[in-house]
Formats: C-alpha cells, sequence, structure tokens
C-alpha cells in the first residue's frame, strides 16, 4: 500500500485512463490533468510503464469486485457478467491497453511486461475457479471448462476490439453458455 497522496493520484489517473485511453499516454498531459507534475508521478510510479502496471493491477480491482457480486457455483452467470463489464464501451481504451500489455508480455519476457499474460492467465483461471460449483472446481474437468471459459472470453474480446461488432460478440459469449 502506498501513502495517501499516491493512492488518490492513482485513482484520478485511473480516471483519466478511463476517459482517454492510454495508448498515447504522455506524463505531462495526464499530470496537468490530476493536478501533479511528471516528476511526482516518476518518484511514486518509478516510471511510466510502472503507472501503466498500477492502472491495469487498478482496473483488476474492479473486476475481483464485480466477480464478487457473482452467484457463488454459477460460471454461467459469472461469464455473462464479466462479458458485461469488459463490453463496455466506457472500458475500451483501457482493454485495448490491456491487450497490448498482454502482447508486450509475450514479445518482451524480459522487459517491463515480464510476466503479466501469465499472471493474467493465473488470476482469471483462480477467480473463475471461485465461481464454479464446488464438486467440479478441483477436477480436471473444472480446469477445462474455466480455461475454455477464460479463452471464449479473451477470443471475444479481441474481436470485440478488432471489429467493434458487439452483437455478434456478445451472440457469442451467450451461445456458450447455453442461451440461444
Amino acid at each position: 500500500m502506498g501513502s495517501p497522496r499516491r493512492e488518490e493520484l492513482l485513482e484520478a489517473a485511473y480516471r483519466y485512463a478511463l476517459a482517454h485511453g492510454l495508448a498515447d499516454l504522455s506524463l505531462r498531459p495526464l499530470a496537468a490533468a490530476i493536478g501533479s507534475s511528471p516528476r511526482v508521478l516518476l518518484y511514486l510510479f518509478g516510471s511510466k510503464d510502472g503507472l501503466i502496471r498500477e492502472l491495469l493491477a487498478r482496473a483488476r480491482a474492479d473486476e475481483i469486485a464485480l466477480l464478487r457480486s457473482a452467484p457463488p457455483g454459477d460460471l454461467a452467470a459469472t461469464t455473462r457478467l464479466v462479458w458485461g463489464w469488459i463490453s463496455d464501451p466506457a472500458l475500451r481504451a483501457l482493454l485495448t491497453l490491456w491487450t497490448e500489455a498482454y502482447a508486450r508480455s509475450l514479445i518482451e519476457p524480459d522487459g517491463p511486461w515480464s510476466s503479466f499474460a501469465a499472471e493474467t492467465v493465473r488470476d482469471w483461471l483462480d477467480l473463475l475457479a471461485a465461481a464454479q460449483a464446488e464438486s467440479i472446481r478441483d477436477t480436471p474437468a473444472g480446469e477445462a471448462e474455466r480455461t475454455a471459459t477464460l479463452a471464449l472470453l479473451r477470443g471475444a474480446l479481441l474481436d470485440l476490439l478488432a471489429t467493434g461488432d458487439l452483437t455478434r460478440t456478445t451472440a457469442a459469449v451467450l451461445r456458450r453458455d447455453g442461451d440461444p
């Protein structure tokens, strides 16, 4: 946990990211918009990449809070809830950045994003496991079910980001859950 000022600036930067995206983030305009300076941001977050990682972690905190509101033992309901969150147009810029971070983690295995993709997979599989019925959770079938669910959500997200086709991608996610 950081200082109160660090947390305050992180929240302000997160609101900025949700409104403006981060693909072309420059510290000077960000700092001006949130009442800080580039030097303070670098001091508090170490680097621009460090700040971006913190923003992605902040987004993950929202995801976890969302998942906690899902009915326990109902992976299908959790999948629909997660899809509603990740397909929200207000989060498009942030999820585009998440996709970039995921890809950079694969391309630059020794860089600042080094383990981001692998950590993301582990985190999501753990969260999805918590949404499964206890009777299946610790079985090979349970692991396969949550892996397939994660692959569906990630693939649908990539498709949505590439095409903007919310209707088609949502239909695919809902069809997987047995809805018509």
